[in-house]
């Protein structure tokens, strides 16, 4: 049952995602900061990208994916349209990985330590998920104050 939730969770979450991109009514405001705003739309998207494709794509899905994370927070100026492409692109692989997640795997530990000791997979999916939708209210504030 969690597996169903975290499908759909992630998947309006990715959608929402792709909705704040595309809110942006100049596409120079997805790069702007601003004193201690240090991250920009463009980056924290970069960011919710990566970090779903190397934790749920790359470590349970087995797709190859190799993370940048320097990059997430170092690329500027990509067009929004690389932004939306990079969302469209990561979706299917995301929701792919997560459907092959059955309740015995969710009850195992996540394959890698992240945060310096074992977790299950299901509670490091429940944090995904909610790190996700921190970045993501983030970054809908820096929309709305970057116009």
């Amino acid at each position: 049952m969690l597996q169903e939730i975290l499908v759909k969770l992630f998947e309006r979450d990715l959608d929402k995602l792709r909705d704040e991109v595309e809110a942006y009514v100049d596409e120079a405001d997805l790069w702007k900061v601003n004193g201690a705003v240090t991250n920009s739309g463009g980056n924290l998207a970069l960011h919710l990208v990566g970090n779903l494709n190397h934790f749920i794509g790359g470590i349970l899905g087995n797709s190859g994916y190799v993370r940048d994370r320097d990059a997430e927070f170092t690329d500027k100026d990509l067009s929004r349209q690389k932004l939306l492409d990079e969302i469209d692109r990561s979706k299917p692989f995301i929701l792919a990985a997560l459907g092959t997640v059955t309740d015995e795997v969710l009850a195992s530990n996540y394959p890698i330590e992240v945060f310096g000791h074992p977790m299950t997979t299901e509670f490091f999916l429940v944090h995904l998920s909610t790190h996700f939708n921190y970045h993501l209210g983030q970054l809908n504030y820096h929309r709305r104050m970057a116009a």
